[in-house]
């Protein structure tokens, strides 16, 4: 298939994109754009993806298989639980600012083993720990609601994590102000396949 990037979305055409290939990955109609062979050397001088998505590690929540998206269409960066570090805050700025993707989308999910792990009490262990804090405070932000601890406290994380990103001084706030990226918390449901766009 020809390359999307020839014409670079804005962020709502971004988050339409993003919506209709998650409609085909819940179907099972997938097109697998931008896989070819064509697609693969138009990229060799350049990437210029569309949006930027943060997620979790876990090995069943691959964004590009998701969103059915291609080679160069999507900078992807994931963490365990999907919590925010220096490292990742500045993989953040470099998608905005010098491959300048309108949308940035942080996505939790359904079951996150992280989530579970520090709803559980399990003590983390090494550089684990630094994932910790951030889990606490969204389970104890959503312990009195209703429904899933467990699914409840990542969809928090997701709202905490774009939060943050839009406060990150001063290239991202000035940007997130200025109407320049869009920054959308994201849950997705592991046994359905829908993503839920969370703020929009």
């Amino acid at each position: 298939m020809t390359n999307q990037q020839k014409r670079r979305p804005n962020a709502l055409e971004a988050l339409d994109i993003l919506k209709k290939g998650n409609a085909r990955f819940c179907n099972g109609t997938l097109e697998h754009p931008n896989l070819c062979k064509e697609s693969r050397e138009n990229l060799t001088g350049g990437q210029e993806p569309f949006a930027t998505i943060l997620t979790c590690s876990d090995s069943r929540v691959p964004p590009v298989n998701i969103f059915d998206q291609g080679l160069g269409d999507i900078f992807v960066i994931r963490v365990a639980g999907n919590v925010i570090s220096d490292h990742i805050m500045g993989s953040i700025e470099y998608a905005v600012a010098h491959l300048h993707t309108p949308l940035v989308i942080i996505m939790s999910h359904s079951s996150c083993g992280a989530v579970t792990a520090v709803a559980n009490g399990v003590q983390l262990g090494g550089h684990m720990a630094s994932l910790g804090p951030a889990i606490q405070t969204a389970i104890k932000n959503v312990k009195d609601q209703e429904g899933d601890l467990v699914n409840n406290a990542a969809t928090e994380i997701a709202f905490l994590m774009a939060e943050r990103i839009r406060e990150s001084e001063p290239i991202l706030s000035d940007l997130a102000k200025e109407g320049k990226i869009h920054i959308v918390p994201a849950y997705y449901d592991l046994e359905s396949g829908k993503v839920d766009f969370l703020e929009y």
